[in-house]
């Protein structure tokens, strides 16, 4: 089965044959991290499995190394998070949340995407879904497509031990102040233009942002529907953003690296392929009382 590389819309999503697809639902909340597992109970896209961010798309024993509020888990332990969900290699993977794709699903999206897997993000998320007048399903969905566990196991372990994140994806923070420094790296935060600015700070202990980052809010890769721009809208406006800088030489940051994916969606989407994460983001760089701070 081939699904968009970037994004699908709610009915083509709907029309899919049962098992063609792992759906899964990323809703998440911040500031009431059980939001979204509730959110899931209550109604969700029939056959999803639930994706929890702290527990599933992050590692949080690992933000004492001053890896930001949500650190990458393990390859190992993304791959036992898939095996639990029933994923199988070459099975394409729909990813969506209740912020239009900012809160863990454009995540899930860029993490299976440095697996070299397939994936897609449902546009304009759970809302889309809700206004079509799709079907829901409550409850809980079993947590993997194939009931045998063990079965499952021998499945996923044959077709997918020994995959790892892409480095090549992913920068952290010693290699971005050398590439800073040496100007050749084009940072772009996704986070809103106040916090940016540091004119508040709800999540962080510091305000403000890495002095030479630009700013492109998520927000502004989104219609008022909550759906995505059209690629050409969105080429127009990112070349427009980076100038002379090319699509390769740009890494996206924001609190914690899961908004900036919503970023990396949108270029990929655009055709400016080639970008990366700076997975730290900001609460990662402002571990270090040490570091830089801009405001303004």
């Amino acid at each position: 089965m081939t699904i968009p590389e970037t994004l699908i819309d709610a009915a083509t999503l709907a029309a899919l044959p049962a098992g063609a697809v792992l759906v899964v639902d990323c809703r998440f909340e911040l500031a009431d991290v059980e939001a979204g597992a509730r959110a899931y109970r209550a109604g969700h896209v029939p056959g999803a499995v639930y994706a929890n961010l702290d527990r599933d798309l992050s590692d949080q024993s690992r933000t004492a190394q001053g890896l930001g509020r949500h650190p990458l888990p393990s390859a190992a332990a993304f791959r036992a998070t898939l095996q639990r969900w029933g994923w199988r290699r070459g099975l394409p993977v729909v990813a969506y949340d209740g912020h239009f794709g900012a809160i863990g699903a454009a995540r899930l999206w860029w993490m299976l995407g440095t697996f070299g897997q397939p994936a897609a993000v449902l546009d304009g998320g759970w809302q889309a879904w809700v206004a079509a007048g799709l079907p829901q399903a409550t409850g809980a969905t079993p947590g993997a497509m194939f009931p045998d566990a063990a079965a499952s196991g021998r499945h996923f372990d044959a077709v997918a031990s020994g995959q790892d994140f892409a480095a090549a994806a992913i920068v952290y923070t010693d290699a971005l102040r050398q590439q800073l420094a040496a100007g050749s790296v084009c940072l772009i935060d996704a986070r809103a233009t106040e916090r940016y600015r540091g004119e508040v700070e709800p999540l962080d202990p510091v305000a403000g942002h890495i002095p030479g980052a630009g700013n492109r809010p998520y927000a502004q890769n989104l219609q008022a529907d909550g759906r995505f721009k059209p690629a050409d809208q969105l080429r127009a406006e990112w070349l427009a953003l980076l100038g002379d800088a090319t699509p390769a030489s740009v890494v996206h940051s924001c609190g914690s690296g899961v908004s900036a994916c919503h970023n990396l969606l949108a270029m990929e989407h655009a055709g400016l392929r080639g970008s990366r994460l700076y997975a730290p983001s900001w609460s990662g760089w402002v571990s270090d009382p040490q570091r830089p701070v801009a405001r303004g």
